[in-house]
């Protein structure tokens, strides 16, 4: 049986995020404004059609899967990268206690969360990518300087995403210490925090090793257009 983070768009949004999606039992995407992840529900000529409409009609998604993503022939692939996912060992975890005041980030705080990813680019980021999960924040005379949240939410799984700081305010431990707060929460849940990071990005791997992620396996991003 398939692991639910070996394919966590089709498990995140074929369960409890499926209110964020489109498309309907046999291929779904997240609403554009959400997030560009898209996946079929399996391999057939239907969900592969279903697919190609999907990204016809609402623009270009990434797949992001532990095997090769299958592409449709009608749709063309835009770009391409390989990911780590990563996944918190709870008996390694580190929680930290910020050494900072942070505070819940809520829909009043979209367009500055919206503007700081724009800036240091964690990752797709939209107007509506806020809404996925809680997020967390530090501001500095009112304005957003670090961040960190949630995204997909596979069943007994929430992954830990949108972690940045601005170029100014870097070097005081946000990400390190708002990762934490994002963590414990899951935790709480009786969940697993996870995670994906570029496998190039050696900086950020070395920091969630640190804290206690530890890798599960490689995962294929296919970025993908219709032809």
């Amino acid at each position: 049986m398939t692991h639910p983070l070996d394919r966590p768009i089709w498990t995140s949004l074929a369960t409890r995020q499926g209110g964020l999606g489109l498309g309907d039992a046999r291929a779904r995407r997240f609403h554009p404004d959400y997030a560009m992840f898209a996946a079929a529900a399996d391999r057939s000529e239907a969900s592969r059609a279903a697919l190609t409409e999907l990204v016809r009609v609402h623009g270009e998604a990434a797949l992001v899967e532990a095997d090769e993503p299958d592409v449709p022939p009608r749709l063309a692939v835009a770009s391409h990268a390989v990911l780590l996912q990563m996944a918190a060992d709870p008996a390694e975890l580190k929680i930290l206690t910020p050494g900072f005041d942070h505070q819940p980030l809520t829909d009043d705080d979209g367009p500055q969360m919206l503007a700081l990813a724009t800036l240091t680019k964690p990752g797709p980021f939209y107007a509506r990518t806020h809404q996925l999960g809680d997020f967390v924040g530090v501001k500095r005379d009112g304005e957003l300087i670090a961040m960190a949240g949630e995204r997909m939410k596979p069943e007994g799984f929430t992954e830990v995403s949108g972690v940045c700081a601005h170029p100014d305010h870097r070097g005081h431990g946000y990400a390190a210490g708002l990762m934490s707060v994002v963590a414990q929460r899951i935790l709480a849940r009786g969940e697993t925090p996870f995670l994906h990071v570029y496998d190039h990005n050696a900086p950020a791997i070395a920091l969630y090793e640190r804290l206690g992620y530890r890798l599960r396996r490689e995962m294929r991003m296919l970025v993908v257009e219709a032809a």
